[in-house]
């Protein structure tokens, strides 16, 4: 593990810089959702190594190992923090994939930063800006976790974050994805909720997106329909689309394999032309 790496509010962020460079390839970045941490990529990240990919992993401010920051944190402070972190690293272009709200991270990075994105994965997640109705649910929870704390709504999201058929057949999965919600600072997650609110609209910058993107979505995610996935994939020319079977909302954590075999698949012909 890295020691990390201060960003230029003072902010500490822990990330993990796995495997080596490879001069032909470009590295990985991995974004996780909310209220998750970067450990949710561990089945990913230890195939993209062994695959001989580098890998990075970072928590998101208010998240996992780094600092916690209460307020709001928008999603371009997030970019920016990716950003530095790469500048941090000596890397110029990178892969940059999400799920779910690190899918709209990803998102807000290539809208920000077009000229760093090698390529986007975009997992289980939505272009479309927030609603009112939205608006005023995120707004609401943050101040329910912070009256409340992250327990009962771990326990209320863990079917929906996960098949309600995994969350059985996958103890394990269910263990560790619970674990991290119930460990995320309330606060942090509360500031990244209310960034997310205010989150701009990427439809029109995805559209024109000169990169190769890939759309996964679990085939039974219910925050996130195969539907809305498709609609999607339609916005982005030439982009492609894995639906995979047997997953909800964390495809990487419900069904590796398949979610690695999609990726892999994908980044072979990122970087040839």
């Amino acid at each position: 593990m890295s020691p990390g790496f201060t960003a230029e509010d003072g902010t500490t962020l822990a990330y993990d810089d796995l495997g080596a460079a490879d001069g032909g390839r470009p590295p990985v970045v991995l974004v996780h959702g909310h209220p998750f941490d970067r450990t949710m990529w561990q089945p990913q990240a230890t195939a993209l190594v062994a695959a001989g990919y580098r890998v990075i992993v970072a928590d998101l401010r208010g998240y996992g190992d780094s600092g916690v920051v209460p307020g709001r944190t928008l999603f371009g402070v997030f970019a920016a923090d990716i950003a530095a972190l790469l500048d941090h690293l000596g890397v110029a272009r990178a892969v940059v994939g999400g799920v779910s709200m690190g899918g709209q991270i990803a998102m807000e990075f290539h809208r920000s930063h077009p000229d760093r994105v090698a390529a986007l994965v975009l997992a289980d997640t939505s272009p479309v800006a927030e609603t009112e109705d939205g608006k005023a649910f995120r707004n609401r929870l943050a101040d329910r976790l912070l009256a409340e704390g992250m327990g009962g709504y771990a326990d209320e999201v863990i079917d929906k974050m996960l098949a309600p058929y995994n969350v059985t057949g996958l103890p394990d999965v269910a263990a560790h994805v619970l674990g991290m919600m119930r460990g995320i600072d309330p606060e942090g997650a509360a500031a990244a909720l209310r960034g997310r609110a205010e989150r701009p609209d990427y439809r029109d910058s995805l559209a024109g997106a000169g990169v190769p993107v890939l759309v996964v979505v679990g085939a039974d995610d219910v925050y996130i329909p195969v539907a809305e996935a498709r609609a999607l994939h339609g916005l982005i020319p030439g982009a492609e689309l894995v639906v995979v079977e047997g997953a909800g909302h964390l495809p990487g954590l419900e069904r590796p394999e398949a979610f690695n075999d999609a990726v892999a698949r994908f980044l072979a012909g990122v970087g040839k032309g």
